[in-house]
């Protein structure tokens, strides 16, 4: 396991704490089911920390998504033509 693997992880773990700390937006199914939550087009905003947290999770996708790109791209110069060639034929072969 390489350093930017356990970087990975880190963010991943770290998105998956933001998104449970985020407050739910609507009432949910009970809501639709009661008829609660009728108030789908009032202005409602974030403030405090409930912004800071939409702003992080935010912020830590942006950075899972340029980490998932830098370790492909990584991983990619490592392997040569006879291991792709594999991969795919390991590929095609779960679809036949």
């Amino acid at each position: 396991m390489k350093w930017y693997d356990i970087i990975f992880i880190i963010v991943s773990l770290i998105i998956i704490v933001l998104s449970l700390l985020q407050g739910g937006k609507t009432g949910g199914a009970s809501g639709a089911i009661t008829g609660g939550g009728l108030n789908v087009f009032a202005k409602t905003k974030e403030r405090g920390s409930e912004k800071v947290v939409t702003w992080l999770t935010f912020g830590f996708a942006i950075l899972f998504f340029f980490l998932a790109l830098m370790i492909s791209v990584l991983a990619g110069n490592g392997s040569s033509s006879s291991d792709t060639t594999e991969t795919t034929a390991a590929i095609v072969s779960l679809f036949r």
